[in-house]
């Protein structure tokens, strides 16, 4: 039987192994290593040092990207004031005849989901529908609030909610490619200074330990901390 045929790393001169370079300078080599013919996302991937099993240590907090985050998330208000909420841009609102019929159907349109304090009680029904799948609103990330417009207006406008996973490490898109290098610069530095600020008290030692920045089939660039 023939052993199948590994394929080669694809190698790219342009970026030095091991080596950091500034946020500028990883922009500009992101971009020059994209080839893909679609606009690619802008990636950043942060590995933290923070203890896993420990729940006080996970990372978690949200941020409004300057420049966007390049992804327009359709939104949907669980409240009882549906017409405020579709006048502050939700795409869908309702109460509780909206979650009833999440929970008959099991059908979710949305990316995101924001919620006054008093339908959370009614939201416990879908809470098995939606906690799988990160779209259980929480006062966590800012999702359940009694200013609707203000939310609302936040994540069209690109606030973005983060969290570290179980090997301690956060993912999150910033952008496109193609965009201009100073909004990627400030959604890139925006971003770091919301980690920074979401250090657990208990963390202990380096807290960020690597970041590195990436398109979202390009390979990946380091950045100095």
């Amino acid at each position: 039987m023939k052993k199948p045929i590994k394929k080669k790393k694809k190698v790219y001169p342009q970026i030095e192994k091991g080596k950091t370079y500034s946020i500028e300078e990883a922009i500009k080599l992101v971009k020059e290593t994209t080839k893909a013919k679609f606009d690619e996302s802008l990636e950043i991937h942060v590995h933290l040092g923070v203890d896993t099993s420990k729940g006080e240590q996970q990372v978690r907090s949200t941020v409004v990207l300057p420049a966007g985050s390049g992804k327009t998330k359709k939104i949907v208000v669980f409240t009882e004031n549906e017409k405020e909420a579709l006048e502050a841009g939700a795409d869908i609102a309702g109460g509780k005849e909206l979650i009833n019929k999440i929970k008959t159907s099991g059908v979710i349109d949305f990316e995101v989901a924001v919620a006054t304090p008093s339908m959370m009680k009614e939201l416990a029904g879908v809470a098995k529908i939606l906690g799988p799948k990160g779209l259980m609103p929480s006062p966590k990330n800012e999702t359940v609030t009694t200013n609707i417009k203000k939310a609302v207006s936040e994540l069209k406008g690109g606030k973005v909610a983060f969290k570290s996973d179980d090997t301690g490490n956060i993912h999150q898109l910033i952008g496109k490619v193609s965009w201009d290098a100073s909004k990627l610069k400030s959604n890139v530095e925006a971003f770091m200074e919301a980690v920074r600020k979401a250090k657990p008290a208990s963390a202990k030692g380096d807290y960020i330990k690597k970041v590195v920045i990436c398109s979202t089939m390009g390979p990946g660039v380091r950045i100095a901390i």
